[in-house]
């Protein structure tokens, strides 16, 4: 117990760097890491180094894992499932691929296409952006483990129901027809590759996913260190506070705007948490955010109907909304 604590202490929360950037800090740059600004610096330097540290070794491990398991092939393997073990399946699958919502989309396209039911693609589309095995380490860098997992979890159940409601409704007559009807063939099974070829493979992601990300993670750890230093407490807790019971439905609706991935929220949910904010509204406010980003639903929107975009962003809105409050109810069980 005591190894595994150092650990993650260590290698998760990585307290190595906070003591070095606490150096930094006060003795090079010469602020009082108890000042405001010099807090905003610390906290901005030591998130920022952590979570790049943290994303390229985990994007990198998942992609390695990821390229044994191109799109062909993932159709193979769900189109051997039927009912709610496709669902479970696709939602377990879409844990393992490090995509942004923008990103999924055509891959949701190339799962429909290619002829997996509607809401086993869907059940994928919902998970593979709100839940990943990266999402699981640095949750538990930032809060601890029993939050990563139950998140994890949550976040599986949510994509399997979405998915699995929106296949008792057989809405495939809302996807756009040019879906169906196109032909260009998912990537090939790729079981030729060497290991040198996954390697790179798997450094190329690390490149791609961070020339993509940067810009959200510097972003949401800024507004991270203004949060976390410089608005009151009192002022957030007037708006997001445990007690009040609008604050899940203010955190869900504020996120859908904001295009970002959990790199970037997570600076900003740990900054609220310190500030008191309920644990089930910050997961609100990261489900909204990283599964029903206006910019995505705006691409899935070329791609379905309006009654089936509605219905979408109903079932993930409202299943997000009752994770919140359910986590806010008891949220003190696992911190």
């Amino acid at each position: 117990m005591i190894i595994f604590t150092w650990l993650n202490n260590q290698l998760l929360k990585m307290q190595w760097l906070h003591e070095l950037v606490t150096l930094l800090v006060t003795k090079v740059f010469g602020f009082d890491i108890n000042s405001k600004l010099g807090g905003s610096i610390h906290f901005f330097i030591y998130d920022v180094i952590k979570i790049f540290i943290l994303l390229a070794v985990l994007i990198f491990g998942i992609s390695y894992i990821q390229s044994f398991f191109p799109p062909e092939r993932t159709k193979k393997i769900l189109g051997r499932f039927n009912g709610l073990s496709a669902n479970i399946l696709a939602a377990l699958l879409g844990t393992i691929t490090p995509f942004c919502s923008c990103s999924s989309i055509p891959i949701f396209i190339g799962f429909v296409s290619a002829g997996l039911p509607l809401g086993v693609t869907f059940s994928f589309l919902i998970s593979s952006p709100m839940v990943d095995l990266a999402s699981i380490i640095l949750l538990a860098s930032i809060f601890n483990w029993k939050i990563a997992i139950v998140y994890v979890v949550v976040g599986v159940i949510l994509a399997v129901i979405g998915g699995t409601v929106i296949s008792k409704l057989k809405l495939e007559k809302y996807v756009e027809p040019f879906v169906f009807n196109k032909n260009k063939r998912l990537e090939s099974e790729q079981e030729d590759l060497t290991v040198g070829d996954r390697l790179a493979f798997a450094m190329g992601e690390v490149i791609t996913i961070t020339r993509k990300v940067w810009p959200y993670i510097l972003i949401g750890v800024g507004i991270g260190a203004a949060i976390h230093n410089y608005i009151p407490e009192a002022m957030i807790g007037a708006v997001l506070g445990q007690d009040k019971w609008y604050s899940v439905l203010i955190a869900t609706v504020v996120g859908v705007p904001i295009y970002a991935d959990i790199f970037g929220t997570l600076p900003i949910a740990e900054a609220l948490v310190a500030k008191g904010v309920g644990l089930g509204t910050v997961l609100s406010f990261m489900m909204g955010v990283t599964t029903l980003s206006l910019p995505s639903l705006i691409m899935l929107k070329k791609v379905v109907k309006m009654r089936l975009l509605a219905i979408f962003v109903g079932l993930v809105t409202f299943g997000i909304i009752l994770i919140g409050y359910a986590f806010n109810v008891f949220g003190t069980l696992f911190m």
